[in-house]
């Protein structure tokens, strides 16, 4: 049975790109982020092609200019995404699906948010969580969206040391899987990924 997969983050730098680099590794999938706004020199589709060995990593559906928000990097851009345009890829296998920086992202100017487009794919959405001043509120609150929207959980996987009075106020309240957690380094390289994609595979 194929397994296929949303990533998303509670926000920006949280480690979604990593995190999405290493459950493809670990299941040998395809990779498509649908939406690039800005660097594109070194996008993240770029980055997970280099991070892994056994990744396909698809063409973003846009690649915008701007470092902001699609939005507003699309407006300036002059290009209209809109819902029709973002369908999902067909591949046979695996794939897993990069969102931004949060659910609440608006993708075009009209309220098309990624939430929205996560419900219009139907799948299952793995979210990533960082702890910080204020993760706890993110992470819940990104759980919550995600069931008020009838969007099925996966489930989280915290990047950084442990800490558990966080941890286990999330996990109390959010009712969703842990699925693992991925340290932070200084070196992200393709022996890390692997290493990391080896001690999930058998959870995802």
């Amino acid at each position: 049975m194929n397994k296929q997969y949303i990533i998303t983050g509670i926000g920006t730098d949280v480690g979604k790109t990593v995190v999405s680099a290493i459950v493809a590794e670990a299941l040998q999938a395809t990779y498509w982020k649908p939406v690039q706004a800005g660097d594109l020199d070194n996008s993240d589709s770029i980055k997970v092609e280099k991070l892994t060995q056994n990744v396909t990593v698809l063409p973003e559906a846009f690649r915008l200019n701007e470092p902001m928000s699609p939005h507003a990097a699309a407006a300036l851009d002059g290009v209209e995404i809109l819902p029709e345009n973002l369908n999902l890829p067909s591949v046979n296998g695996n794939l897993i699906v990069e969102g931004a920086g949060g659910l609440l992202v608006p993708i075009n100017s009209e309220g098309f948010l990624y939430a929205d487009a996560f419900a219009q794919w139907e799948l299952p959405v793995i979210v990533v969580s960082r702890h910080y001043l204020g993760s706890i509120n993110h992470t819940l609150m990104t759980i919550e969206v995600l069931k008020n929207r009838g969007i099925e959980i996966e489930g989280i996987i915290f990047v950084g040391n442990a800490h558990r009075t966080t941890e286990e106020v999330i996990m109390n309240n959010a009712g969703v899987r842990f699925i693992g957690r991925i340290p932070v380094v200084e070196t992200v390289d393709q022996e890390f990924i692997l290493r990391q994609a080896e001690s999930i595979k058998y959870v995802l």
